[in-house]
């Protein structure tokens, strides 16, 4: 079951109008609440934003690569608290990596968008903005947030073909695989 999880997963940048059920809503914050974490220390914190108008405004945290989250069913707003662990980045990332393998299981889609590091404007990050919007403590930094929906499009998993396979070595580095 896995491999076909991964084989078939693509990101989705187009969503269907579609309102995601509350018991899909309910999996996709259990499986980032499994996700494993360094030490356990679990660093990390999730707003799961349903509101029209309030997507909207989050798909303006940064110039480019968030608009379609204004037509997604859901964002889920994923911060850490680098006080709380020096791998909170990491954790952050597996968390957000769950949830998109989650939501491709239970037939939605979901996209990736960065945060953490990015422009809002000349004058204010992208994190900022987000944390103004959504009142997030200053503590906490903004990584990302995962748009999921149901998909209003269709994309082929990528092949094995297109795998990169020239950037996997044995042994150290260079060392062509067998």
């Amino acid at each position: 079951m896995f491999f076909e999880l991964i084989e078939t997963r693509r990101s989705i940048r187009k969503f269907s109008s579609r309102p995601v059920e509350k018991e899909k809503t309910d999996r996709l914050t259990e499986a980032a609440l499994r996700a494993p974490s360094s030490r356990d220390f679990r660093p990390w914190r999730f707003i799961v934003v349903d509101d029209p108008a309030l997507l909207e405004q989050l798909a303006d945290a940064k110039p480019h690569g968030a608009a379609f989250l204004k037509n997604a069913a859901l964002g889920i707003v994923v911060c850490g608290d680098p006080t709380a662990s020096d791998v909170w980045v990491e954790d952050c990332a597996i968390a957000s990596t769950f949830v998109h393998l989650a939501a491709h299981d239970l037939g939605l889609g979901s996209c990736w968008i960065q945060i953490r590091k990015r422009a809002h404007s000349p004058e204010k990050t992208a994190d900022v903005y987000i944390k103004e919007l959504l009142d997030i403590p200053e503590a906490l930094s903004v990584a990302s947030i995962i748009a999921v929906g149901y998909p209003d499009e269709a994309k082929s998993g990528h092949s094995k073909q297109s795998l990169a396979y020239n950037q996997v070595f044995v042994n150290g580095f260079g060392k062509a695989t067998p």
